[in-house]
């Protein structure tokens, strides 16, 4: 969430940067409610002194005598009123809370603006397109012709946009995992962690998938009705790690990967990009996060995405890196950079790692702060995460670049020996 003091003293200015992304405040409601919650605060600080100066009157007052018999029955109407005061003060603060949990973040100033993919800014182009002398087929009908990917049988039994995989496929996907999470733990020095997929609704609050998202999650109540949600990313209960604690300095940067499958019923997206294994309702990634000091977010997030390159790089994947604008980015997201892997059956790029700086826009929700020294105060933390990488996608752009002329399907030489026991190719 915003800090409370930009909209209680910054309000048209914020306005006006959330109208980037947009987001219209209604600025005459906040207005109307914070000016509410003011004059109640007041009142009912007010109403509280005055009690307790009858309270510590009653005290000195002498036993059975008629001043204090007058003096606890104000001091019983009295405590009501307080009590009425505080409920209604704590109702308008709740009030103003939810509110605050449904805006956006603020998006940086480099960031460029427009409500467009058309407005995102091209960073960088990497690797070099093949050329192909025969027709291309797309990662479907790859995976079909060699009987190793099957959407037909998932959906009799989950409904579409489901996927089983079985033989060298299986064992790609399966590759590619531990090739990126070995990247990430032995080069780049993260944290491999292993965490729950089913979390309460607390923890998709803290990350921002919350309550904006809820229709695009899936939902599950257990037989003692306890609330659960199966985790949409990786970065829910890796970021929840620091959830409501107060970091030593000197721990700081956090550096957290795991691998995890990821369920998201995108309700949003319906009927958009769903062949295949671009946008399934089930699908595998590698999550990178990272927990830093505020002054070092940026540039963690420039390192963070690196990292994420680096396994296009390694896979010989032509990709592109873009700097999203401020109405492409995603809610909690200050600034993001998407990578776009090449796909030669459809010669268009396509999303396949989002990273992102978050600023203390997830600390404030979850109240994750660290004990700066220098100032003697806890200070919020800066969080960030991205994808290192999609494993569906990645395998996908694999089979449609990596085929042969004669059907065969290349594996990229990095993880043959290695992760592939041996395999050349998927034939």
């Amino acid at each position: 969430m915003l800090n409370p003091y930009l909209l209680r003293h910054e309000l048209h200015l914020v306005a006006q940067k959330l109208l980037k992304k947009g987001y219209i405040l209604d600025i005459k409601k906040i207005s109307s409610l914070e000016d509410c919650r003011k004059k109640l605060q007041i009142e009912t600080e007010n109403l509280q002194f005055k009690h307790n100066s009858l309270s510590n009157l009653l005290k000195k007052s002498k036993e059975n005598t008629n001043e204090q018999s007058n003096l606890k029955n104000i001091l019983i109407e009295s405590s009501k009123n307080v009590q009425l005061l505080q409920t209604r003060l704590k109702n308008l603060k709740d009030e103003i809370y939810n509110f605050s949990m449904c805006i956006p973040n603020i998006p940086s100033d480099d960031v460029p603006e427009g409500n467009s993919p058309i407005y995102n800014k091209e960073i960088k182009y990497w690797g070099k397109k093949r050329k192909y002398n025969f027709p291309v087929q797309d990662h479907v009908a790859i995976g079909q012709k060699f009987n190793q990917l099957d959407l037909e049988s998932a959906s009799k039994m989950s409904g579409s946009r489901f996927v089983t995989m079985t033989g060298e496929i299986a064992l790609l996907h399966r590759a590619l995992s531990q090739f990126m999470l070995d990247l990430h733990t032995l080069n780049h020095g993260y944290t491999e962690t292993y965490v729950p997929y089913l979390v309460h609704p607390q923890a998709l609050y803290g990350t921002g998938q919350l309550p904006k998202f809820t229709n695009d999650l899936f939902h599950i109540t257990d037989l003692d009705k306890k609330k659960y949600i199966l985790i949409p990313t990786g970065e829910v209960p890796l970021t929840n790690l620091v959830y409501n604690k107060i970091i030593n300095e000197h721990d700081l940067p956090i550096m957290l990967t795991a691998h995890t499958p990821c369920f998201r019923s995108e309700a949003s997206s319906y009927g958009r990009d769903t062949k295949g294994l671009i946008r399934l309702h089930q699908f595998d990634k590698v999550e990178l996060v990272q927990i830093v000091e505020p002054t070092k977010s940026m540039s963690a997030l420039e390192t963070l995405t690196h990292h994420a390159e680096k396994v296009l790089q390694l896979l010989n994947l032509p990709y592109r890196k873009i700097l999203l604008c401020t109405g492409e980015m995603g809610f909690a997201s200050i600034k993001t950079y998407d990578l776009e892997v090449w796909f030669p059956a459809e010669e268009r790029y396509r999303e396949i790692s989002s990273c992102s700086n978050m600023h203390d826009f997830q600390a404030r929700r979850m109240k994750a702060r660290y004990k700066k020294k220098s100032e003697k105060k806890n200070i919020f933390v800066h969080t960030l995460n991205g994808s290192g990488l999609a494993i569906g996608r990645t395998l996908a752009a694999i089979l449609e670049n990596y085929q042969d002329s004669d059907g065969r399907v290349e594996i990229p030489k990095i993880l043959q020996k290695k992760y592939m026991q041996g395999l050349k190719f998927i034939n």
